[in-house]
C-alpha cells in the first residue's frame, strides 16, 4: 500500500513547516539546518530540491546520506510511537515531522540533533 504523502512534493510540506514555525516564532534556517542534518542535503543542494518539487518519496530516496542517529528519534506523532511504524519511508517521514513539532515546541537543535 502506498500512502498519499509518499506522492506529495516536499516543496508543499517544506513550506507548511515553515509556515508552522514562523506561528511559533522560529525561523526557517532551523528548519533547513534540521533537514541538512538529517537528509545530509546541502543547503544549496536542499534550495533545489524544494525548488524542483520532488515527490516526498523521492526527496528521502535521494537523500545524499541519512543522519547515521536518525533512527534514535523516538516518541509520538500523530498518535503512534516513531519507532513502532513498519514502513522505512514513512519512519523516515515521522521522524522529520517530530523533529519539526520539537524545534515549535522551543526545543534547542542542539538538544534536537543527537
Amino acid at each position: 500500500m502506498t500512502h498519499k504523502i509518499f506522492q506529495m512534493p516536499f516543496a508543499k510540506i517544506y513550506s507548511c513547516y515553515v509556515t508552522k514555525l514562523e506561528r511559533k516564532n522560529k525561523n526557517s534556517m532551523d528548519l533547513d539546518h534540521i533537514i541538512v542534518w538529517l537528509t545530509g542535503y546541502s543547503e544549496q543542494e536542499l534550495v533545489k530540491v524544494v525548488n524542483d518539487e520532488i515527490s516526498l518519496a523521492l526527496f528521502f530516496e535521494q537523500a545524499p546520506q541519512l543522519n547515521q542517529n536518525w533512527q534514535l528519534i523516538t516518541g509520538k506523532i500523530c498518535g503512534q510511537s516513531i519507532e513502532t511504524i513498519q514502513d522505512p519511508l514513512m519512519r523516515k517521514i515521522r521522524c522529520l515531522d517530530k523533529l519539526v513539532d520539537e524545534l515549535a515546541k522551543g526545543k534547542s537543535l542542539e538538544k534536537l540533533l543527537v
